[in-house]
């Protein structure tokens, strides 16, 4: 492990400290373009997502009816009851994505898009120490008149996630500040995802404003439009 990844999960509350829940819930709101785009604008406009902290198990409810809500592990995505009745299952959840970036989102694919991502993101930076992830620190890069570190990052394949190979940029403070990578599920090219406006819930740091846009071949970040809009009102760990 890095010395980068010690750093900024110190930073963000301390592995220890982490280590010390086995599940956190937010509430949160979701937006962008990219949810037009897909045929689902408001599907996730006001929701509760809860997720396992050291493996791959996230619910988002209520999820299109007050009684209902998502099960998502990687190899399969339900839409349950609030009784845990399965209205609706697909294994191998990843296989099904159109190639055509213009193609709509099923109720399924939605699901598994949410859970992966706000999974990657609520255990950013911890879930860098779990097994078979891999860590390189990069040369540093200037954004914003600050300097920020960078921490390439591996994901192994029983983890879902965006794209196997990420990059994390954090501020001189530790604190996650950009998260660059290919949604592959939406075959549209790359993102910048900005963080901001730090909170602390139960000792752990959480941004609660995250801002998503396309990156250019080059890396220009194109900022005309937000792909993808999440405000976090709050976050429990358990």
């Amino acid at each position: 492990m890095s010395n980068l990844v010690t750093e900024v999960s110190e930073a963000h509350g301390g592995l220890a400290r982490y280590n010390q829940f086995t599940s956190a819930t937010a509430h949160i709101r979701v937006g962008g373009s990219l949810w037009t785009l897909k045929g689902r604008e408001g599907i996730l406009r006001h929701t509760a997502v809860r997720l396992d902290l050291h493996q791959q198990r996230v619910s988002h409810y209520p999820f299109t009816a007050s009684n209902l809500r998502t099960s998502f592990t990687p190899q399969r995505v339900a839409i349950e009851t609030e009784a845990g009745e399965v209205r609706a299952e697909r294994h191998d959840p990843r296989a099904s994505f159109p190639s055509d970036v213009r193609a709509p989102w099923d109720d399924l694919q939605v699901a598994y898009f949410a859970g992966y991502a706000m999974w990657t993101y609520l255990t950013t930076p911890f879930s860098f120490t779990a097994p078979g992830v891999k860590t390189v620190e990069l040369p540093p890069v200037t954004e914003d008149g600050e300097s920020w570190r960078r921490l390439q990052v591996t994901f192994p394949d029983h983890i879902a996630t965006h794209c196997p190979q990420q990059t994390f940029y954090f501020d001189a403070n530790g604190l996650l500040r950009r998260h660059d990578y290919t949604p592959e599920v939406i075959n549209a090219g790359a993102a910048a995802h900005y963080v901001a406006e730090y909170r602390e819930f139960d000792g752990i740091m959480v941004p609660t404003k995250r801002r998503v846009y396309r990156r250019g071949d080059d890396g220009t970040v194109f900022r005309d439009m937000e792909l993808v809009t999440i405000d976090v009102d709050s976050v429990l760990f358990i």
